[in-house]
């Protein structure tokens, strides 16, 4: 087989792709495509456990903590105390995630769009199911609302 044709290959390259794109048009709100994932979560199930995000994200305890961490500096996040458990800390959106949602959610329906406009609608569908497949994401039938609480 060509290295070329190799799905891990397709894969990594298309979403480096992706991800530069998302980059760059994030970056000037301040946030990357990973703090998007937490802000998308917590715009859509509000206050939650950073392992919640972590299982939400597939990333490690690890990373979310990082992640959270710089989210935390720049005010976009906090962590409190759950009144309903003392012991479990939620991660909460701050007015700044606030402010900036209704431009990031455009701004992500935009680059969505950019990036899926020489497909079909036919096309598009099979990716995202192909995609979710690949991914064993099971539980989400892909639409274009997909990435919008």
């Amino acid at each position: 087989m060509k290295f070329q044709n190799c799905i891990n290959y397709l894969l990594t390259i298309s979403q480096h792709e992706v991800f530069q794109n998302f980059f760059a048009r994030l970056s000037p709100m301040g946030i990357t495509p990973g703090q998007y994932g937490v802000l998308n979560y917590l715009w859509e199930k509000g206050p939650t456990t950073p392992k919640e995000i972590a299982r939400y994200l597939r990333l490690e305890n690890s990373t979310i903590s990082g992640v959270l961490d710089r989210m935390q500096r720049r005010g976009l996040i906090d962590r409190v105390v759950d009144p309903n458990n003392r012991r479990s800390i939620l991660v909460v959106a701050m007015p700044a995630a606030q402010a900036i949602k209704d431009d990031v959610l455009k701004t992500v329906d935009e680059l969505n769009l950019e990036i899926l406009q020489d497909f079909t609608p036919e096309e598009k569908e099979v990716l995202m199911k192909a995609l979710c497949r690949i991914g064993r994401i099971e539980d989400e039938e892909p639409n274009e609302n997909r990435g919008r609480p």
